[in-house]
């Protein structure tokens, strides 16, 4: 194998791919990153054998080969060159790298032993919005749960219900769902929140489109230079359709930044009661309070102006209520609830497409 290469374009590759590769796996070539000409191409792949990530960039190639070297040590090592042309050289198992200043020698492991994900089976193929599936992914992806002993909680699902793609995510304590758009093919795939996050990675906002193909077993994710193939989850997701109020008795309208303002401060004097907060909202004075309380600190109440329906109070987990108006781009947000241990809403004040739900606490 012999090629040049740009240290800019090499270097972009070796952080998209790198971070899959794992040192504490049980097989060593795992924290090795695969690199590999292909014609005019030079692909750097990296696995953990549940994803796996390529990225193609252009290459002057004038003898194809491929070898595997440590991920870390050439990402590390190819971050800290100049800008300008990188020649690659292999002999035997030994790459030599060389730039006009710099000269090293990469020892490596032969390619023939790195593990590759099974090809895809005849799947069905989609093709959705790249920037707006990255901002529903953002909207959704931190509500799945890391808790390994519910494997069907820690993904992401991707479901069409009626022609629109809807994305969710829960830990049973809070879920978020995200109406995509309209897709054809009828979908119903459970990813790895890791791979998600992964994906969220690598998915720079020059990407226009993202082609999605998969079969019972994995998913493929092209964004023009890379490809991400992850393997499904097994599990039936729970209807969570169920968990959803129809209509809420008891509504407040307000604007974003008044509701993370009080929320924030509240949850100041929440720390000691794992961030337990209590809402009360307030049809005749037409507010919303939060209340907390500190034993070793004190207490606090913080008040906000808002277009109240109905009066009654409920208490919650001020994190998941931040995490949910973090992500929500609109101005206005409605929050909303029945009884107190029936779960509460929160959503764009002018439409539904995103929705927020959070079990409540036991006040």
């Amino acid at each position: 194998m012999k090629l040049q290469v740009t240290q800019e374009n090499l270097n972009k590759a070796l952080n998209s791919v790198a971070r899959v590769a794992s040192a504490r796996g049980t097989l060593p070539i795992l924290a090795n990153v695969l690199v590999k000409t292909s014609k005019n191409r030079l692909s750097i792949s990296a696995t953990n054998l549940d994803i796996a990530i390529t990225h193609y960039i252009g290459a002057k190639v004038s003898d194809e080969g491929s070898i595997t070297v440590p991920a870390r040590l050439m990402q590390d090592f190819v971050s800290s060159l100049p800008e300008g042309v990188i020649e690659l050289e292999l002999d035997e198992t030994k790459l030599h790298v060389r730039t006009d200043q710099y000269k090293s020698v990469v020892n490596g492991i032969v390619a023939d032993d790195f593990p590759v994900m099974p090809a895809l089976g005849d799947g069905k193929e989609w093709e959705v919005d790249a920037s707006v599936f990255k901002k529903a992914l953002q909207q959704v992806v931190f509500a799945a749960s890391s808790d390994e002993t519910r494997p069907v909680l820690t993904g992401v699902l991707l479901s069409v219900i009626d022609g629109e793609l809807y994305m969710v995510a829960t830990d049973s304590y809070r879920l978020a769902e995200k109406k995509v758009g309209s897709v054809e093919t009828d979908v119903q795939l459970l990813i790895p929140s890791s791979s998600m996050q992964d994906l969220l990675r690598v998915l720079s906002d020059d990407v226009t489109k993202i082609k999605v193909k998969y079969d019972e077993q994995q998913v493929l994710f092209k964004l023009d230079e890379i490809e991400l193939v992850t393997r499904q989850v097994d599990g039936k997701y729970p209807d969570y359709k169920k968990l959803i109020p129809t209509k809420f008795d008891i509504t407040a309208v307000l604007k974003k930044s008044d509701l993370s303002n009080v929320t924030k401060v509240s949850s100041l004097f929440a720390r000691e009661s794992a961030g337990s907060v209590t809402i009360e909202l307030n049809e005749e004075k037409q507010e919303l309070s939060i209340r907390s309380i500190a034993s070793q600190l004190g207490e606090n109440t913080s008040v906000a102006k808002a277009k109240v329906k109905g009066s009654g109070s409920i208490t919650l987990n001020s994190r998941y209520l931040l995490d949910g108006l973090n992500v929500i781009n609109a101005d206005e947000v409605e929050f909303g609830f029945n009884g107190k241990l029936e779960p509460t809403m929160l959503s764009e004040a002018k439409n539904k497409e995103y929705r927020h739900i959070i079990m409540p606490l036991k006040s």
